[in-house]
């Protein structure tokens, strides 16, 4: 007999950069475990019904990639956008089609075969496996290659080199322009001292009044602070990191600088998610992540590698549903 197909994976996001990571992060460790095809599928929706409750939505109203017969084996998807075509997915599929969701789907639970979701969400179910954090695309072979392409510019930077991770404004937290200014200069202080240097990046969500705060306390270091042209360094930034300070507004950033096995510190935003207190408590009952009050080392830890553990579920899983 030959070797078996690969597996067909989809998957599927509505193509921001955090939410699309969970699902290719999780199919590509799949894959990795496994001989695989991804398919990334970007969908959105007419009308602003995206903003709908996923049952008010109507699938004929999706723009984006096609959706259409034959199904993959497995259905891995990310976000609320699209939950209107998961919750549908096994009737479409005649059951053939595993279907995975990420986070807390806010939907009936019969209508996947497994979920996905952060362990602080504090969803439970016979189908459900929680971890700590989101799936995310951070291998150790992806961070080596990462930095590879930026040796040039990171190389020559004083140590301790401090990755610098900025989230932004959510429902729950928001970065001002004076507390981004202070936080600046405790950063300044802090690796100044150590006589270092910062690799700062932002993201989409960062307001432009603390961009430019930050940037403007952080260029008195040596370093470099990405301005969002070219090639986003953000694994290489992490790779070369001594030190990463990240913000405690995103999930996704903590559990990417937690696979990296580097210390890590948090820093504090305006507002407050209860949900997200319990996912740093835990970070830091784990021995991950601190709050930044200055320190830049701690004790090692073992690199978070939940993205493996949730791919072995899923295929152990997919194995049984046969």
């Amino acid at each position: 007999m030959g070797a078996p197909r690969p597996l067909r994976i989809w998957a599927v996001s509505d193509g921001r950069a955090g939410i699309e990571a969970q699902a290719l992060g999780l199919a590509e460790a799949i894959a990795r475990l496994r001989p695989a095809h991804i398919t990334p599928k970007r969908i959105g929706w007419r009308f602003g019904l995206g903003r709908l409750p996923w049952r008010l939505i109507p699938p004929a109203a999706r723009t984006g990639d096609p959706i259409a017969a034959p199904y993959p084996d497995l259905w891995i998807a990310a976000g609320r956008a699209t939950l209107p075509l998961s919750t549908r997915m096994l009737a479409w599929a005649g059951g053939k089609t595993f279907v995975v969701q990420t986070q807390d789907p806010r939907a009936p639970l019969d209508r996947f075969d497994l979920v996905i979701p952060p362990e602080h969400d504090g969803l439970s179910g016979d189908n459900v496996f929680p971890i700590l954090g989101a799936p995310n695309r951070v291998t150790p072979e992806r961070l080596s290659l990462d930095l590879a392409r930026f040796r040039d510019t990171l190389d020559p930077l004083p140590h301790p080199r401090v990755a610098v991770v900025i989230g932004g404004r959510s429902k729950a937290h928001d970065l001002p322009a004076g507390l981004a200014t202070e936080l600046g200069e405790r950063i300044v202080r802090s690796v100044g001292a150590a006589g270092g240097s910062v690799m700062v990046t932002f993201t989409r969500r960062t307001p432009a009044p603390a961009r430019e705060a930050l940037a403007a306390a952080l260029s008195r270091l040596p370093g470099v602070i990405w301005d969002g042209s070219g090639e986003n360094p953000y694994f290489a930034y992490l790779a070369a990191a001594d030190a990463i300070l990240v913000t405690e507004d995103s999930t996704n950033l903590a559990t990417d600088a937690a696979s990296t096995g580097r210390p890590i510190f948090v820093l504090p935003m305006q507002g407050r998610s209860a949900k997200l207190a319990r996912f740093h408590a835990e970070l830091r009952r784990r021995g991950l992540a601190a709050p930044f009050v200055g320190e830049l080392t701690a004790e090692p830890y073992e690199p978070l590698l939940e993205t493996d553990r949730a791919a072995r579920e899923v295929l152990r899983r997919y194995d049984g549903s046969g």
